[in-house]
């Protein structure tokens, strides 16, 4: 049986780059939005550079009052439209003068331009993944845990996913050690792997200190096609 790498993740914004090490080390990345929307995450933020520090672009959805708290990520709604411009204009503002800026910046106002009529959160983010993708070179099959179905238990469905995908292993993000109960991964012979966050280097980067957890646009503005060799796959 040829060996197949699986990851299975939330949705998020404008990820850092972790998040793509992960997406490049595997052979299928699934996204995971049948799962609760939960506030206050990445799901819909993310950090960037400015001169006085670090700064959130946030993409206004319906929180309390507009949703149940048993939303799914998949079914979050955006709110407001205006967030689209108004993030494209505060990118513009802080990496103007990042080298590569002027290389990816059509790439960019493209999709910011596509999501100002878009109606949910995770169609944004799968939009911005996909494009940091093919400017990183990066070819893993995306798939959404929806094309496969769920069953109960938190481990139990992530197993099934990854057997209903082909894998014989699973890499997981590390703060899942708190709940993954590594024997039934065991018991259906398909690895159980863990990303290592640590040990990046640091590239050329806008307004020190430096800052390893901002969203990757940092990364692809500062430091163009050597993005890639500050990564880990």
């Amino acid at each position: 049986m040829q060996n197949k790498k699986v990851a299975i993740l939330q949705s998020n914004y404008i990820p850092w780059k972790g998040y793509f090490d992960i997406i490049a080390a595997v052979d299928e990345f699934i996204f995971y939005d049948e799962m609760q929307y939960t506030k206050n995450d990445w799901r819909n933020r993310n950090k960037i550079k400015t001169p006085s520090g670090l700064h959130w672009l946030s993409i206004p959805v319906a929180t309390k009052g507009h949703i149940s708290h048993d939303v799914r990520i998949m079914d979050a709604k955006i709110i407001d439209r205006k967030w689209a411009n108004s993030h494209w204009s505060t990118i513009k503002q802080f990496y103007k003068k990042a080298p590569f800026f002027k290389d990816y910046a059509d790439v960019f106002e493209k999709v910011y331009k596509e999501c100002e009529q878009e109606e949910y959160l995770c169609k944004v983010n799968y939009k911005f993944i996909d494009a940091i993708n093919k400017i990183l070179g990066i070819n893993t099959k995306i798939s959404f845990s929806q094309d496969y179905g769920l069953i109960e238990g938190k481990t139990e469905r992530l197993v099934d996913l990854v057997k209903k995908a082909g894998g014989t292993e699973y890499l997981s993000g590390p703060a899942a050690r708190d709940y993954i109960k590594a024997n039934l991964f065991e018991k259906e012979n398909i690895k159980l792997s863990w990303m290592d966050y640590s040990g990046y280097s640091e590239y050329p980067q806008l307004n020190p200190p430096f800052e390893h957890g901002v969203s990757i646009l940092d990364l692809i503005f500062n430091c163009g096609l050597d993005a890639r060799k500050y990564m880990k796959a």
